[in-house]
């Protein structure tokens, strides 16, 4: 009898252990609401917010400015499900954000969730040609790893994301290098995150359109060293305008990252097999390490790239950029690639750049696409890159 007591009471033990440790699991059995609930190009948002007197949608597609973005009001059923219909979705990836009575609030009913910059968003793919390649596919999957290296000059140990191609662990084939990086506010996350690095990656190299190359992604604040969270400064508030911005510290001290990767990684080491790339501020950060090491890289890309610092930022690395252009120019580079949005806020500043670059005859691509700055745009630039470089 005591036996049976005991077995009794260990399986009621395991029973409460098992959902103690199973916190976040639903178990009433009541339906679960469908939101967002794509069918072809239509997504129907739905939320249960019985008491709240308005619930707004706020997405990625939509106009207005960052601080004022606009919203569309969703309706309340007389169950108390607030719900909103679009029937135009385009093949992307998007992501948005409810606004019950003004308090913002991620999708409860929606487990894939986005961090850009400080914002977290919930987030949703609509299929078609244009998105095909953001899809994990059926295809040979490189490698994505966190790694440290030391940087004398910034006097820290610092995280880079690395993306190597199908096969390259069971290889003995060295592979040219990509130099990919952030915007503003960003981190060594954001592309492989918001960008779908490797997933493009994956499939383009799959469809024999990109060759297999190795893809360094570090973090352009070098008040940071790493991701969010994922430092010793421990769980800070995240800042997008860092104090290193325009400081020169990320041009002056990127020879550390390329002889970290350099030397832990089998690597063609020469120009034509060296790209740098970058959005935003990382386009200003690729525009000003091409110019100050032109015999470095063949193949530059910015995209929708700051172009000048502000007027009281003298670094050495900013100043003469029409004489570092001349030689950039003489050492006959391959692809010099330049995309950005028509309404994007850069638009006159990249503008102005194409035309200095016309004056003295410096060859370049250039891609003008619509909406701003935006990541659909980024991605599709990252895209239409990757096809072209190390050819």
């Amino acid at each position: 009898m005591k036996i049976q007591y005991l077995l009794f009471y260990t399986l009621l033990f395991g029973v409460f252990s098992f959902v103690n440790a199973q916190e976040n699991l639903d178990f009433s059995g009541k339906k679960k609401i469908v939101s967002p609930e794509i069918k072809g190009k239509n997504v129907t948002f739905r939320l249960f917010a019985p008491q709240a007197k308005t619930v707004k949608l706020q997405g990625n597609w939509m106009t207005g400015t960052s601080s004022e973005p606009d919203a569309i009001e969703l309706k309340k059923d007389p169950q108390g499900i607030w719900s909103l219909s679009k029937d135009d979705f385009g093949a992307d990836i998007y992501t948005y954000s409810f606004f019950v009575d003004g308090v913002k609030v991620s999708d409860p009913n929606n487990s894939y969730q986005v961090r850009d910059v400080s914002s977290v968003m919930s987030m949703f793919l609509i299929e078609g040609p244009e998105s095909t390649n953001y899809k994990v596919q059926d295809v040979p999957h490189g490698t994505v790893s966190k790694r440290w290296y030391a940087s004398k000059g910034l006097k820290a140990d610092r995280r880079l994301t690395v993306y190597t191609p199908p096969g390259y662990e069971s290889s003995k084939e060295k592979f040219p290098v990509l130099y990919l990086l952030h915007g503003m506010g960003g981190d060594e996350d954001a592309w492989m995150t918001l960008g779908r690095a490797s997933q493009i990656l994956d499939n383009l190299i799959a469809q024999g359109k990109a060759r297999p190359m190795i893809v360094v992604m570090p973090n352009g604040h070098t008040s940071n060293s790493a991701a969010p969270g994922e430092s010793s400064r421990g769980f800070y508030q995240i800042d997008m305008v860092t104090p290193d911005i325009f400081s020169g510290d990320m041009e002056n001290y990127f020879n550390e990252i390329i002889d970290f990767t350099e030397h832990n990684y089998r690597v063609k080491q020469s120009a034509r097999n060296r790209a740098i790339a970058g959005l935003s501020m990382g386009g200003f950060h690729a525009l000003y390490i091409s110019a100050n090491q032109p015999k470095t890289f063949d193949y530059v890309g910015l995209f929708s790239p700051a172009i000048l610092p502000p007027e009281n930022r003298k670094s050495h690395i900013y100043v003469d950029l029409d004489a570092k252009l001349h030689k950039q120019k003489a050492n006959s580079y391959q692809l010099y690639w330049i995309g950005i949005g028509k309404t994007d806020f850069l638009f006159k500043q990249v503008a102005e750049y194409r035309q200095k670059l016309d004056k003295i005859d410096f060859r370049y691509q250039y891609l003008e696409s619509e909406g701003g700055h935006t990541w659909s745009n980024w991605r599709t630039y990252l895209n239409d890159f990757l096809q072209q470089i190390f050819k």
